[in-house]
């Protein structure tokens, strides 16, 4: 579907769902335990200050993580989507956090006597430790690093790859970065941190996933995307991308 078209059937979307557009309060009311899945004390201040701009509980919908089941996040970052992810999937699941090595704050996380279903894997971030086993696997805000002249040429296709051997079959990939100008392919990927969609559905469908969904629910149609994700008139308010693919099988 084309992008205005995405951002024109948002409202209709919330409506017909029953979502709320910001914070914590975006989950159909038919889901309350998705509300409790992230109203949680133990998550800090400044994760949840972050709610509203980032929709937790709509990102778990729209990757259809559930309890019981087994996600590999790629480059964790601070661990925001990691704690949210360790509610959802309970204490049956497997939060399996793959950030070369060993980040701090990952490693303590990991550590943490009240979330014991997370673990680090702190090797190669295009070797998961989760081959034919994961549900999901999710990154966020990171597929951009994984291109440009910082890194070697074929890392995005490694870690796609990765992924794929990863999950089982009917298993999701689900990528969400920041948006760069239509057709700008990876050419702003280090200096403003951003990717044009439309790059990534190429790369990851050549390995051999099916785009199943995407959705405007983190789109601002306000972002000229011309600016770096870190320039303070952007910042947290970026338009971003969010694209679902399956495995097949």
């Amino acid at each position: 579907m084309p992008r205005q078209a995405l951002l024109r059937n948002t409202s209709f979307l919330f409506a017909t769902c029953g979502l709320a557009v910001a914070g914590i309060a975006a989950v159909a009311p038919a889901r309350p335990a998705l509300a409790r899945v992230v109203i949680d004390t133990s998550r800090p201040d400044s994760d949840k200050a972050q709610d509203a701009a980032r929709m937790p509980a709509m990102m778990i919908r729209f990757a259809q993580i559930k309890p019981k089941q087994t996600v590999v996040e790629l480059l964790p970052g601070d661990g925001y989507f990691t704690r949210v992810f360790s509610n959802a999937v309970g204490a049956r699941g497997r939060i399996i956090a793959v950030e070369p090595g060993k980040k701090d704050l990952i490693r303590a996380l990991s550590r943490d006597p009240r979330r014991g279903n997370i673990f680090l894997s702190s090797g190669a971030f295009d070797r998961f430790a989760a081959d034919g086993t994961a549900d999901i696997v999710w990154t966020s805000r990171n597929y951009h690093d994984l291109k440009g002249p910082s890194v070697p040429a074929d890392t995005a296709a490694r870690v796609n790859k990765a992924a794929f051997a990863a999950l089982k079959p009917g298993g999701y990939y689900v990528v969400l970065d920041h948006s760069a100008a239509p057709g700008s392919g990876t050419r702003d990927v280090d200096t403003l941190h951003r990717i044009d969609a439309e790059t990534v559905k190429a790369e990851v469908i050549a390995a051999g996933f099916v785009l199943d969904d995407e959705s405007p629910l983190l789109a601002n149609p306000d972002d000229a995307r011309t600016a770096a994700v870190f320039d303070p008139s952007i910042k947290g308010r970026t338009d971003q991308f969010i694209l679902r693919f399956k495995k097949p099988g």
